[in-house]
């Protein structure tokens, strides 16, 4: 028999001169392996050399055995159990034949190698065989996941399988983030204090609350301070993250699925995969959240993200030929180079009350077929986008009156609530997901779709399948999964944005599959700083849809120049939410030449580090990109609302080459930002002007400079060019 060793370490450098990451697993005689220490290795150390366990590595500096509790050492594992002397919340819950398990594994396999570790666990006397893989990736991300296999001839219920990491005691404070439709992904903070803190999620989907990141950190942790730990679960179902803190267990950070009574029972054989357990140790939500941005990154090869025009705003359900031939014209000539046609296209498709499910083109709104539009928006060398809503049904549509059992119910004798007038089909069923495969595949191939947005406009309640007639919340999510996965295989160059009446089904696992997100249906910049921000934590800004829209703005009746609408949409992947044909000229005409401007810029944005500065003040954002030279730096600075400090205070710019020297000046020249100042301002700041002037990274990172005094609610660009080195920061912005 293979001797298990008693400590294995596993160590993962860094991208991008981020810290690398080592774990030390100690591996009990009895029980599951626990995480003694999770650390970040300076850049200068290759974690993979640092392999020397000291005490605190190996062991000894476990809690000692205390009286009146149980004669075992409270040393939480990756999954704590009532065997190991947990006495918080159960992470692991089985039953059989209605009766609970209390597992006690022995592991009976270890295999490693420096970025990962396999275990192998059994009870024989429960007949569960439970493995658990940890690794630490290329962008220095922990990932955990747990497959559970039932060994003997006895259905074996899952209730409950969650993975977990300890949490060091000087990590007094959380955050997590909350929202709704048309406000996702707000922060919110609050103490670490003693008992069970869970967010969890069961509508089917990630959820406007999502909570994104479940961070535990140091007192006061912000963006640019603080040790920070971060977890994500990493799937676009029903969820759960915790964080809780025992008085003699210590406190735990982690998370799985939400599961119904019922969903997962597993025959003989079977195994239940747990979704991935996504850690990130961090100095500040900055670095943190970075790794998540890094790893999705690795999913993809993206190239130049295309300047994208969605109809929705622009018309709506009014779609005729006509018009989108007029609007793709109009498009094409500022730049645009995907036209998407939205919601509206498909057969019976008139209002929200109807056609979802009949994917065919409606010949009342096409009568000469969508591959005419199509044919002209590729004629005029643009991509060609639609929407759909394939897990979605109307009642009143031919699919639902020839296959009423496809519906997701409660049971055979009603059916669940509505939600925007339509219901849930259930993916599940093969036949259901090879029908949308087919029809959707019929679309691409007549029209030559080169992108779909592909929406989720209600949560998934009382979801039973009436084929399996099992709560279908699992099943339904891993069905999403693969039939991604099969339109992607079978058409490469294909891209898809994931949307869910805006940003309601944003998870790691969905940004494996999506090259976009759709942030939120609300595009006033206003309330798309915040949003911003918060999806942001794990979504690069090159996959974040965020799009320029009209004033007033049709979700808030905000008004906003049209030069801080570009601000906000330039932090992102940039696009048109707006009737062009009612644009004025004046209007047009600037808009073409900043999405020109922002051509010449995504290159290296794109590929940019994405930070947040640290400001008192709640009236003021400072959000930028720092290409990976170091060479160009874009920052955002925006006046949400009246300052207490007036005029407003200096402005730091995180993320600058230290020792470096950076020519700071207005992005694309003063004369563009005109609209935005303040009515009351009497004098400018010096270096507000074409030319701008030269400061030491050091000021500029770490005291900042006087900004520009902005009216409320107006935003402006702010470069950063090195001048340290001559064929650095030499892209110039002006026009």
């Amino acid at each position: 028999m293979t001797r298990i060793p008693s400590t294995v370490v596993i160590t993962g450098n860094g991208l991008h001169g981020m810290a690398g990451t080592s774990l030390t697993l100690h591996v009990p005689s009895e029980g599951l392996p626990r995480i003694e220490s999770m650390l970040l290795m300076p850049t200068s150390v290759n974690v993979s050399e640092h392999s020397s366990h000291t005490p605190a590595e190996t062991g000894i500096s476990g809690p000692q055995v205390i009286g009146a509790y149980l004669d075992h050492a409270q040393n939480p594992s990756v999954m704590p159990t009532q065997s190991e002397a947990w006495l918080g919340t159960p992470k692991l819950v089985l039953a059989r034949d209605g009766v609970q398990l209390f597992p006690r594994f022995t592991i009976t396999e270890l295999t490693n190698a420096q970025t990962w570790a396999h275990i192998e666990a059994v009870d024989e006397q429960c007949g569960v065989q439970l493995d658990i893989m940890i690794s630490i990736n290329e962008a220095g991300l922990i990932l955990q996941h747990a497959r559970l296999t039932n060994l003997i001839d006895n259905p074996l219920e899952v209730r409950s399988l969650l993975l977990s990491v300890p949490v060091p005691d000087s990590m007094t404070e959380l955050q997590t983030c909350t929202g709704h439709h048309l406000r996702e992904r707000h922060v919110e903070r609050m103490p670490f204090t003693s008992g069970l803190h869970a967010k969890e999620s069961w509508v089917g989907r990630t959820g406007f609350d999502s909570t994104t990141l479940l961070c535990a950190g140091t007192r006061d942790f912000s963006f640019e301070r603080g040790r920070v730990m971060c977890a994500h679960v990493a799937w676009s179902g029903n969820t759960v993250h915790f964080a809780e803190k025992t008085p003699q267990c210590g406190s735990l950070l982690g998370g799985g699925e939400a599961l119904y009574a019922g969903e997962v029972t597993l025959d003989n054989n079977e195994t239940y995969t747990s979704p991935v357990l996504e850690v990130s140790l961090g100095n500040g939500l900055n670095e943190a959240s970075a790794r998540f941005r890094e790893t999705v990154r690795l999913a993809h090869k993206l190239g130049p993200r295309p300047v994208t025009l969605n109809t929705w705003e622009a018309v709506y359900y009014g779609q005729n030929e006509t018009t989108l031939l007029e609007l793709a014209d109009v498009a094409a000539q500022v730049g645009v180079e995907r036209f998407v046609v939205d919601d509206g296209w498909f057969l019976g498709r008139r209002t929200d009350t109807a056609g979802l499910g009949d994917w065919q083109v409606d010949d009342a709104v096409w009568p000469n077929g969508l591959q005419a539009l199509a044919d002209h928006v590729h004629e005029l060398g643009m991509e060609f986008g639609l929407w759909f809503e394939p897990e979605m049904i109307n009642l009143d549509s031919e699919l639902a009156r020839s296959h009423p059992d496809w519906i997701l119910s409660p049971d055979v004798t009603r059916l669940g609530l509505s939600g925007r007038d339509q219901y849930v089909l259930d993916m599940s069923r093969l036949d259901a997901r090879n029908y949308i495969f087919n029809s959707l595949s019929a679309i691409i191939d007549d029209c030559g779709v080169d992108y779909i947005k592909w929406d989720h406009n209600r949560p998934v309640t009382e979801a039973v399948s009436l084929y399996s007639e099992r709560p279908a919340v699992h099943v339904q999510t891993e069905a999403v999964y693969e039939l991604i996965d099969a339109l992607k295989q079978h058409y490469p160059k294909l891209e898809i944005e994931s949307c869910a009446s805006g940003g309601g089904r944003i998870d790691m696992a969905m940004l494996q599959r999506a090259d976009r997100v759709w942030a939120s249906d609300c595009t006033d910049p206003m309330e798309r700083v915040d949003i911003q921000r918060g999806t942001s934590l794990i979504v690069p800004q090159e996959m974040m849809g965020t799009h320029i829209s009209a004033s007033p703005n049709h979700a808030t009746l905000r008004q906003t120049t049209l030069m801080t609408r570009i601000a906000m949409a330039f932090f992102g992947h940039l696009g048109v939410e707006w009737n062009l044909l009612q644009v004025p000229q004046e209007d047009l005409k600037k808009l073409t030449e900043w999405i020109s401007l922002y051509k010449q810029q995504r290159g290296w944005m794109h590929e940019g580090n994405l930070v947040h500065a640290d400001i008192d003040d709640a009236a003021v954002r400072v959000d930028g990109i720092v290409s990976q030279d170091g060479a160009h730096a874009l920052y955002r600075y925006t006046v949400v609302s009246s300052s207490n400090t007036y005029p407003n205070g200096a402005i730091r710019f995180p993320g600058l080459t230290a020792g470096h020297r950076y020519l700071v000046r207005p992005f694309g020249g003063a004369n563009q930002y005109l609209h935005e100042m303040s009515p009351s301002t009497r004098t400018a700041q010096p270096w507000w002007l074409d030319e701008g002037m030269v400061f030491d990274a050091a000021l500029l990172t770490q005291w900042g400079i006087r900004p520009p005094q902005l009216a409320p609610e107006h935003a402006v660009l702010i470069e950063c060019l090195d001048i340290s080195n001559p064929q650095r920061g030499a892209t110039t912005s002006h026009t």
